[in-house]
C-alpha cells in the first residue's frame, strides 16, 4: 500500500513542463515553441506557464510584434499581461520610460506576488541598466530561474561573493537543474583560472545531453577565449552565427577573437 502512495505522489509530482522550460533555459528557442504548442496539459496553471514560456521564447527570438498580436492588452492573466508589458517594451523604444513609470505606478499601489510579473519587471530593469531594482524584486521570488537572473545581476556588479552564495541556495533546491547548472558556470566565468575548464565541460556535457544552441555555444567561446584558446572559440562562435546569423554576443565574441588572431604570428 505505501508503495503505490509513493507512486501515485511520483506522478502527481510529474514536470509536464519540463521540455519547453529546460528548452528555453539551454536557448533552444524554436524547440520551446514547438514543445509548448504540441503538449497537452489538464491543469489551469501549467496551460497559463507554458504559454509564457512560449511568449517568452517568441522575444528571445526578437519577435515582440507577434507576442504583441496575440496576447490581448486586455488580459485577465497578470502572468499574460506582463510578458505582453515585457513585447512592449523591447517593440518600442521610444515609450520605454513611459512602460516603466506604468508599471512602477502599478508596482506601488499594489505588490504583486506574481513570479512571471517580478521576474519580467526584473529583466525590464536590467534593460534600464537599472540592476539593484532588478535585485528588489527577485529577492520576492522563491523560482530557480528568479535566483539564476539574480546571480547574473549580482556578477554584472562585481558581488562574486553574493552570487556565490546564492548558487549555493540553488544547489540545496536542485543541484542538477539545468538552470542551476548554467548558473554555476556563469560564476565559474567570472572566477576564471583553474575554473575556466570545468566551465568548458559543463556546457559541453549539455551539448552532448540536449545538443548545441547559439547560447551554449556562445558561452563555451567565452570560456576559451579567457584560456586564450583563440582559434578553438572562432570554430563554436561560426557554428553559432549558422544557427542564428542575427546572435549579438556571437559577432562580439568574434569580432574579439578575430583581433587576437590577426595579432598572432602566423
Amino acid at each position: 500500500m505505501q508503495r503505490h502512495q509513493t507512486m501515485t505522489k511520483a506522478n502527481d509530482d510529474v514536470d509536464h513542463l519540463f521540455e519547453v522550460r529546460n528548452n528555453f533555459y539551454l536557448g533552444a528557442y524554436q524547440n520551446c515553441i514547438n514543445e509548448a504548442q504540441n503538449l497537452q496539459v489538464k491543469d489551469e496553471n501549467d496551460k497559463l506557464l507554458k504559454d509564457v514560456y512560449m511568449y517568452r521564447a517568441y522575444l528571445a527570438q526578437n519577435k515582440p510584434n507577434l507576442v504583441l498580436s496575440e496576447i490581448e492588452k486586455s488580459s485577465t492573466s497578470p502572468s499574460l499581461r506582463a510578458v505582453r508589458r515585457f513585447a512592449d517594451y523591447l517593440a518600442n523604444p521610444d515609450k520605454r520610460a513611459v512602460i516603466m513609470k506604468e508599471f512602477e505606478t502599478e508596482l506601488n499601489e499594489e505588490i504583486p506576488h506574481n513570479e512571471t510579473v517580478l521576474l519580467l519587471a526584473a529583466h525590464m530593469y536590467i534593460h534600464e541598466r537599472n540592476v539593484e531594482e532588478a535585485l528588489r524584486l527577485l529577492c520576492q521570488c522563491d523560482s530557480l530561474e528568479s535566483k539564476a537572473l539574480a546571480v547574473q545581476c549580482l556578477l554584472k556588479i562585481d558581488r562574486i561573493d553574493l552570487a556565490v552564495k546564492e548558487i549555493k541556495r540553488m544547489q540545496e533546491i536542485d543541484e542538477d537543474a539545468t538552470i542551476t547548472q548554467l548558473a554555476l558556470a556563469w560564476v565559474n566565468i567570472a572566477l576564471g583560472k583553474d575554473k575556466l575548464k570545468d566551465v568548458f565541460y559543463t556546457y559541453q556535457e549539455m551539448i552532448d545531453k540536449y545538443g548545441a544552441t547559439p547560447l551554449l555555444l556562445v558561452a563555451q567561446s567565452s570560456s576559451l577565449i579567457q584560456q586564450q584558446k583563440y582559434e578553438e572559440a572562432e570554430k563554436l562562435l561560426l557554428e553559432a552565427l549558422q544557427r542564428d546569423a542575427n546572435n549579438a554576443e556571437a559577432v562580439i565574441n568574434l569580432v574579439v577573437v578575430s583581433q587576437y588572431l590577426g595579432k598572432a604570428p602566423e
